[in-house]
């Protein structure tokens, strides 16, 4: 068991990686700077295979243990950031006027470097360790189009691993929970169609402005007295747009949003029923609706052994009471459910402290909890590649 104290020098070192890649912020699968980065660290690490351009800008690098043949394990980090204006004031603030790592995967990406620097000093494991840096994240598809490129097969990876960082969680502690963890992800578009006119006539005109009102706290109710209380759904507005004018009442307006849920059963109520309450409203006030409803990612699944092996290394590194094993499902997605779609997963979470939140301007990812990332993937490699 390598102990939080052996990675000190390691955490000097990532962290000044961490705030590089913080000051220079790309988005989805436009990395060319943090890939190369990324790759120019690996390669001076002395990794044994080093694959670059998978899906456009990610990175796969094979480190081989010295204790004999074996299986492979993935470890996955993001690297992308986030279309946001940084007001975390840090020294190291984003150098892009409108983007920043607000997400942290600054933070994911610079541990999983400090792993594989030690990784492929030590070596203290049979079989072999793919370490996957992913683009596109926050886009929703870089894990999918890395899947379909044919990285777990090319590289016969057997189990695949992440973890993220969670802001009200201590600096020191993980958690994670057996199952279903993070939400599925749908979007939604409604069409509201009446008809426009002058805005001093509202009689000789249908009006799509308040048929959309109506129709946005109709769907309240969906959730509140159309579903089981004890299971998990959100829909939410996100988005109204009207082309009107002050004197104007439009021909149409879009609503869209967001479904979010932790079972196929709820998506297909919300699809359902989103159309059928919309177009009743709109048609019972003379209007009539277009109806897009997309299904993104699916409910990122934990699968039960590689569930309790996360939970037993996150104790070896942070103490049995500093694992919390029931965490309760994130109503956020991750794309990491299209990898543990592919191959047995577990996905963990690190404590960032009380920080401001996720996607939050003020945002920053703790250095503190470099270490403790550091120290999770090794052990889970030593632990999961014994000999």
């Amino acid at each position: 068991m390598q102990t939080i104290e052996k990675f000190a020098q390691l955490q000097v070192e990532a962290t000044s990686w961490r705030r590089h890649l913080h000051q220079y912020p790309e988005l989805d699968y436009r990395l060319t700077e943090t890939a190369n980065f990324v790759a120019q660290k690996l390669k001076s690490f002395g990794i044994d295979e080093l694959k670059t351009g998978i899906a456009e800008t990610g990175i796969v690098a094979i480190v081989s243990g010295s204790l004999g043949d074996g299986p492979t394990i993935g470890l996955r980090a993001d690297m992308d950031a986030l279309p946001i204006l940084e007001n975390s004031n840090r020294p190291w603030s984003s150098m892009t006027e409108g983007l920043m790592h607000g997400c942290g995967h600054d933070g994911h990406t610079a541990m999983l470097l400090g792993a594989a620097k030690y990784l492929a000093t030590t070596r203290n494991f049979k079989g072999n360790v793919a370490l996957i840096f992913q683009p596109a994240e926050e886009d929703g598809r870089g894990a999918q189009r890395m899947v379909q490129e044919g990285i777990m097969d090319r590289y016969n990876i057997s189990r695949v691993f992440g973890m993220h960082n969670e802001p009200g969680i201590d600096v020191g502690n993980f958690a994670t929970c057996y199952g279903t963890i993070f939400a599925a992800l749908d979007e939604f578009d409604i069409i509201v169609k009446g008809r426009g006119g002058h805005a001093a006539d509202p009689h000789r005109n249908v009006d799509p402005i308040v048929i959309s009102a109506q129709i946005i706290l109709g769907l309240q109710t969906l959730v509140s007295r159309g579903t089981d209380p004890l299971q998990s759904l959100v829909i939410s507005v996100t988005s109204l747009t009207a082309n009107g004018a002050y004197n104007i009442i439009p021909e149409t307006v879009k609503i869209s949003g967001t479904v979010r849920s932790l079972k196929e059963n709820l998506r297909d109520f919300a699809e359902q029923n989103l159309f059928q309450a919309a177009a009743a409203i709109a048609r019972g006030f003379g209007g009539d609706i277009e109806f897009k409803y997309r299904r993104y990612e699916p409910v990122t699944e934990n699968n039960p052994d590689e569930t309790t092996l996360a939970i037993g290394v996150a104790r070896k590194v942070a103490g049995a009471n500093a694992v919390d094993e029931k965490f309760a499902p994130s109503m956020g997605t991750e794309d990491f459910c299209y990898m543990a779609q592919a191959r047995p997963s577990a996905y963990i979470l690190i404590g960032n402290g009380q920080t401001a939140s996720l996607h939050n301007p003020a945002y920053d990812f703790n250095d503190d909890a470099i270490p403790y990332g550091i120290a999770y993937w090794v052990n889970l490699v030593e632990t999961v590649l014994a000999p």
